[in-house]
Formats: structure tokens, sequence, C-alpha cells
């Protein structure tokens, strides 16, 4: 239902802090110009005391501390924030000090992993989430506020002394944060860090990806793989063509791999998005990127298997249809696999990709090969698979496929019934060679006389 723009009732929503919501803001808060007048020193004075007094951490769960105080750090910050905000730049007497409280404040060992099997579940029910929320949330959400400023505001050379590569690690570690807003603040700083820190970009690179490595190769435990590949798509997109060697082995060396990890489905969709951006900029790496997730496919877990059908069908959008041959034969294996699954829901999946005329047009350009599978594979679900809708699915498939080719449709369920028929009778000239061997074994036990071994007898000295 439509809502109408003026309607008095309606409340104004707060716009949400995304990337593209952040670009915005970059735009309307150039860096200041140095003509613009500096604090007064008794403002200096008054925000040097804020500062100090907004060292003292608070953990929200100790009983000693005073509730007041915690109050009073909070209004703290928020004028500190609103100073930051006013059109006046920052002395270095206020700016270093200031970075030393914000360090003091976001820098803090994380509290261990409320789930010690599963870091990232699928599916977290909000009684999770809400257990997962930091308790001193107050604060850090101001100290976010007030470093996100500071990125923005002011002039990346006079930051360089501050952001350092010690700070930018230190910021990437905190992406192991179980609360989903810390990480969403993260994302925005970090990302708004790599747009106007020019002279980090390579380092902030090396820095996502030794995060991404030693989550695959070794934990498979992080919270914010997914805010990191949201970074990454945004890079991506920014790469030009034709791309360098080092984008290309990021591709081949972290995203294809990150397709086998356990918790893929909680960062699937950002992980499709980046891998896509990879196949629209140069679709010869379509091969690359197919071949990869083909070899990686799951073997139980019916959830990864059906997301990997939808990426294979997005992927085939954007393919060099030079590639059609090379592909058509592993991926419509995958496919007739797929939909001969027990799993409903994967089956499903399977015979939907079906309606996707690229991949109709890439299986005709190579018949002779895929045919034959594809045939047999819609022949034994319609003949076995426990599933009605999947049954019915498969012969609107099996129309669809005696339509493109019927001639060649007959001939391949001659062929498999030929096939069936030798393997039949394969079966039952085995058994009677299992017979005749069974007869002659037990007619040559009951001829031969039993012999009995005895023990060597013992030797005494």
């Amino acid at each position: 239902m439509d809502v109408q723009r003026n309607s008095p009732t309606a409340s104004p929503k707060k716009k949400p802090a995304t990337l593209q919501h952040l670009f915005e803001i970059d735009s309307k808060n150039k860096p200041i110009s140095t003509l613009a007048k500096h604090l007064s020193s008794a403002e200096n004075e008054e925000i040097l005391s804020s500062i100090s007094f907004c060292t003292d951490i608070f953990t929200f769960t100790d009983p000693r501390e005073s509730p007041s105080r915690r109050d009073l750090k909070r209004v703290k910050l928020s004028e500190l924030l609103s100073t930051i905000k006013s059109k006046k730049p920052l002395n270095k007497q206020i700016l270093a000090p200031l970075m030393s409280m914000l360090s003091t404040n976001l820098f803090r060992p994380l509290p261990p992993p409320s789930n010690l099997f599963n870091i990232t579940p699928d599916l977290p029910d909000d009684e999770d989430q809400v257990s997962s929320f930091s308790p001193s949330w107050s604060h850090l959400q101001v100290v976010y506020d007030i470093l996100l400023r500071l990125v923005i505001s002011t002039d990346p050379e006079i930051l360089r002394e501050h952001v350092d590569h010690h700070f930018l690690l230190n910021l990437l570690s905190l992406f192991q944060s179980e609360d989903p807003r810390e990480r969403e603040n993260l994302k925005n700083i970090y990302h708004r860090i790599y747009l106007r820190f020019t002279f980090y970009r390579s380092f902030m690179r090396k820095s996502m990806n030794n995060v991404f490595l030693h989550y695959i190769f070794e934990t498979e435990r992080h919270c914010g793989v997914g805010e990191l590949l949201e970074i990454w798509g945004t890079i991506i997109n920014g790469f030009t063509v034709p791309l360098k060697e080092e984008h290309k082995l990021f591709l081949m060396r972290v995203l294809i791999p990150l397709h086998k990890t356990k918790g893929m489905q909680s960062f699937h969709r950002q992980l499709a998005y980046c891998v896509s951006q990879f196949v629209q900029k140069e679709p010869v790496l379509g091969g690359v990127v197919v071949r990869g997730i083909l070899r990686y496919w799951p073997v139980t877990n019916y959830q990864k298997e059906v997301m990997l059908i939808g990426e294979l069908e997005e992927l085939v959008d954007n393919l060099d249809p030079d590639q059609y041959r090379k592909l058509a034969l592993p991926m419509c294996t995958q496919i007739t696999i797929c939909l001969n699954s027990w799993n409903s829901l994967v089956a499903e999946r399977a015979l939907y990709v079906w309606n996707n005329e690229q991949f109709v047009m890439m299986a005709s350009l190579v018949v002779e090969e895929v045919f034959p599978i594809i045939v047999e594979g819609v022949e034994k679900n319609l003949k076995w698979h426990w599933s009605k809708s999947v049954r019915q699915l498969t012969e609107n498939v099996k129309a669809m496929l005696e339509e493109m080719d019927p001639i060649f449709y007959s001939e391949c369920l001659e062929e498999i019934d030929l096939r069936e028929s030798r393997a039949h009778q394969e079966k039952i000239k085995r058994k009677e060679r299992w017979e005749i061997i069974e007869m002659a074994a037990a007619r040559n036990q009951f001829l031969q006389p039993q012999h009995c071994i005895c023990p060597p007898l013992e030797k005494h000295v």
C-alpha cells in the first residue's frame, strides 16, 4: 500500500548510516579551512578537562561503579561531539589527548564469544542478539560518532600522526565484536578512512586479506566477515579494468575459498556481490569463479547448496558467452545432482534454474553432452522422488526439454532403457556366478575331511 508523503501522521524517519549516507555527509563536510577561528584558551581548558574525565572506563557490570558518574561521562562525550561538529578546528594540543581518549575507550579486550562452537550462527534468535549487545554501548556509540566526525572533517595529513598502522590494526581487530551495532559503526569508519586516507589503502587491503585468510584456513571464527566484505564490495566497484594481478589473486585466494567455510550463510549475500563485481568487470574470470564454487560444493549442508545454486544462476547472466561451451557440462552436471537431492528445497531450487533463459541457452549449445545427464536426472525424479511438488516441477522441465529437441530426448530415453536393461542382465549373470561359486564351495567343504590343527607342544628345559 502506498503511503502519502504529505500525511500529517507520518513521522520523519532517521536516515540509516549506510555507506551511501556517509558519502553524502562527506560532500557536505569538507576539511575545515585553516583560516577559521581556533577555540579560545578557556574552551581548550574545558575540553581538556572533559577529555581527561572521559578516559575513565565503566564496565556497566561492576556494582561499585557510580551511575551518576557514568551518566556524567555520557554528557561529557556528547559535549565533545558537539564541539567537534562546530566549525572550529582543533589544535594539536587537544587532538593528541582526544585521540588517546578514543583509543582508551575503543581498544579494549572483547568478551569471550557467547557461542564457543559457532561464532556466526545462521539464524540467531532475538534473545541471542540482545545478549551479544555491549552493556557500555551508551558510551561507545558517542565515542564512535566522535571518531567518525574527526575522520570526516579533519585533514588526513593532520590525523596521520595519530591514525597510523597500529591504530588501523586495532580498529580492524574490533570487527570481532558480537555487537552488530559496533560492527556497523566500525564498517562506516574504516571505509571512510580508506576513502580519505589514500596513502593507507594498500596496507588496509592487505590487513583485511590477512583477517580473511586467518578465518578461512585457521579459525573459521569471526563475526565481522560480512561487514568487511561490504567494504570490499565498494572497493571492488572502484577498480579499473583491466584488473591488476593483485586484485585477481584476491578473488582466487580469498573470495572463492570463502565459499567453503562453515559460517558462509551469514555473509553469503556480501560474498556473492563481491564475486559478481569481478565477473562484471572481466567476464573471462567467470570460468575461474564457477569452477572454484563447484570445487567447494557442500555435501550435506542443504542451506549452502540452495545459496550456491542461486549464485551460479546469477553468474550465468554475467559470463562471457565464449565460455558457455566449457562451463555448460560441469554446471549442468551439478544442477542435475541437486535436482535429484532428497531435500525438497535443494531439488526445487535446482529445477527453478531452468526458468533462466541464459542457462537454457548455455545448455542448448552443447546438447549432445548435457542432454543424456539431464534426461537421466529428470526421469529418475519422476520415478523415485518422494516430493509431489518436486515431481510436478520436474514434469515442467521435462516438457521444456522435449520441446527443445524431441528426437534427441527420445534417443536419450532409449539409451537409458538399454543401459538399465544391460545393467539388469549383468546383475542376473553376477548373481548366477555367485550361486555357482557358493555351490562349489559347499560341495568342496562336504567332500574334504575336517583337519584338526593342534598347537605345538611346549619344550621343557
